[in-house]
């Protein structure tokens, strides 16, 4: 089960970073994860400065 980004995301760009899949892109307003792509690892979620990562 992929994770999701809520609203409280501020496009930072430290998910996307430290995302060892590349699922994680910015989208129009805040960045997204490619559920498809994303292998559940969590990551993100430790270095998201704004808890807005959580599992879908």
């Amino acid at each position: 089960m992929a994770h999701q980004i809520s609203d409280a995301c501020v496009s930072c760009g430290a998910c996307a970073s430290e995302c060892p899949v590349e699922a994680i892109t910015e989208g129009p307003s805040a960045y997204v994860i490619n559920a498809d792509t994303c292998v559940d690892c969590g990551a993100c979620v430790s270095v998201c400065p704004t808890s807005a990562i959580s599992p879908a």
